[in-house]
């Protein structure tokens, strides 16, 4: 039997299909690490539900906005590839800061992960299951978003995602190419088709696209800029499940960090010609309006391909989130599953399905999660939840990826001057991706902590809390409450702290790890958890 897990609760499975923590080893070449990279960002479902948010803050420079936020994503990317090639553990964030920076910064990284993972949900829930009432036509139905029957087919798309998940990473993988490939066809012809039109003439209030539009210092004010920023870096959120899955991938240490990298230079691709495409359409104007800034590629969809065509994108944009869905429990599961294996967690997370390989507990406890966080949130406060938890999960994400990004910086900081690539590649850049996500959070807590730049603008949660300042030439003035989305986004990382230090008097195990530092640049780390023994297909 090849488990090497000692008491973690890891099941026993063949010595041909399994190592490490017991996945299944080999399963995934590039491409198809590549397709879940990709796939997890779920390119129309981030276009449709955030483009019109980018738009409403920074106006025309949306493209701006979405080059700007490739730097330090693609920063960050960097960090991924050369941590992983260290230590191919999908815990990732998780185990490398704990390797780095230590453990109770680990434990808040891979806290960080689960959140992020969880807000997202209830967004992708509600869009797939809108969207399938859209594509047969009921869009009374549909359009309803948190109704009933939009949140009990929400539901379901989460029960299908998680099967697929619990079944087995190939049918995951073989479930996405075939989504994606159906996503990324459709966005590019809309694209060519929009700009064809503006081009040709004779559509209203169409502009025709500008290179100045990717000129990020007409932004104003630096808010704006780090609001449109904050958004944009989550529309690139999900490349790195393409390095979660690493210990299921041929030839661990390298494959998925460059469907990391690979991952981010498509999205970029995508975001910025989709983005031109659709405000040229119709105008900025249009994206930001009240009727359709919560969905910018359904209101486009029709006028753009006309009649049944416009079905294309309502298509588009189910696929892309229902196939989101399925590669958001991937990394969640994943993680829990590392954060167990190593006792951050209860052992049970690090349960493996004999039969799947899949870590079975955790994708089945994620997924039941998901369902009832989706719930709760429609019945609670529906519309401005739904809402302002999209605008909040660029905290969850800004918070996670800095900390790679620090920790590629801490773990190889005795190699960082000994060549010009090393400098760069494990110093600069993931040192700059870092810094650049940590202004965005710091900035990003002032803007969002007023109210008026939530969803809706007039209400206030936590209503004692007031302040009047500046800061660096910015005014920050609070009459009576927060900003829904800075309580939502920071509020939630900071439940991980009291519950960090509960796990710490349970099983002080896990916190009494030192730091390391990377013997080499090339050469494996050592498990980090002794009897864990790394996967190196």
């Amino acid at each position: 039997m090849a488990v090497t897990t000692g008491d973690v609760g890891v099941s026993s499975v063949p010595e041909e299909s399994s190592a490490g923590k017991g996945l299944k080893v080999g399963a995934l070449g590039l491409v198809s690490s590549l397709v879940i990279g990709v796939a997890s960002t779920a390119p129309a479902y981030s276009l449709a539900a955030t483009l019109g948010f980018v738009a409403l803050v920074v106006g025309i420079q949306a493209p701006a906005v979405m080059l700007l936020a490739f730097v330090p994503m693609l920063f960050i990317a960097a960090a991924y590839y050369y941590l992983n090639r260290a230590d191919p553990d999908c815990g990732t964030t998780f185990t490398w800061v704990t390797r780095a920076i230590g453990p109770k910064t680990g434990w808040m990284a891979g806290w960080g992960i689960l959140v992020t993972d969880l807000v997202v949900m209830p967004n992708l829930a509600s869009i797939a299951g809108s969207y399938t009432f859209h594509l047969f036509g009921a869009h009374g139905i549909a359009n309803n978003t948190t109704g009933f029957w939009v949140t009990s087919v929400g539901v379901i798309w989460i029960i299908v995602m998680t099967a697929i998940c619990y079944i087995g990473i190939e049918l995951s993988a073989r479930t996405q190419v075939a989504l994606l490939g159906a996503e990324i066809v459709i966005l590019f012809v809309f694209a060519i088709i929009a700009l064809a039109r503006v081009y040709s003439g004779g559509i209203a209030h169409s502009v025709r696209p500008s290179i100045q539009w990717l000129n990020p210092f007409k932004i104003h004010p630096i808010g704006a800029l780090s609001a449109g920023m904050l958004l944009a870096v989550f529309i690139y959120w999900g490349w790195d499940t393409a390095v979660t899955v690493n210990e299921e991938a041929r030839d661990s240490r390298r494959t998925p960090g460059r469907a990391a990298l690979l991952s981010t230079l498509v999205l970029l691709l995508i975001y910025v010609v989709v983005s031109f495409a659709a405000q040229s359409f119709h105008g900025v104007g249009f994206l930001t309006n009240g009727n359709n800034v919560n969905d910018v590629l359904n209101a486009l969809g029709g006028a753009v391909l006309g009649g049944g065509w416009g079905k294309l994108l309502i298509v588009c944009v189910l696929t892309s989130a229902s196939s989101s869905t399925q590669t958001t429990i991937l990394p969640a599961a994943r993680s829990s599953l590392s954060m167990a294996v190593h006792k951050a967690l209860p052992k049970k997370f690090a349960d493996i399905h004999p039969r799947y390989l899949s870590p079975g507990f955790s994708t089945l406890l994620f997924g039941a999660v998901s369902v009832v966080w989706y719930v709760a949130l429609t019945l609670i406060s529906p519309n401005d939840v739904l809402a302002n938890s999209i605008l909040a999960l660029g905290f969850g994400i800004a918070f996670y990826y800095g900390l790679t990004g620090f920790a590629c910086v801490f773990y190889y900081r005795k190699h960082i001057f000994k060549s010009f690539k090393n400098f760069i590649f494990i110093g600069v850049a993931p040192f700059l991706g870092a810094a650049i996500l940590t202004v965005l959070f710091v900035i990003a807590i002032f803007y969002y902590s007023d109210p008026i730049n939530s969803s809706t603008g007039d209400q206030a949660w936590l209503p004692f809390i007031h302040f009047n300042f500046t800061f660096l030439h910015q005014h920050f003035y609070v009459k009576k409450g927060l900003g829904p989305p800075l309580v939502l986004g920071v509020g939630l990382l900071l439940i991980g702290v009291p519950l960090m230090l509960i796990w710490k008097i349970r099983n002080p195990t896990f916190f009494q790890r030192d730091r390391e530092v990377a013997e080499t640049v090339d050469a494996p780390a050592p498990p980090l958890t002794p009897g864990v023994i790394p996967v190196n297909d």
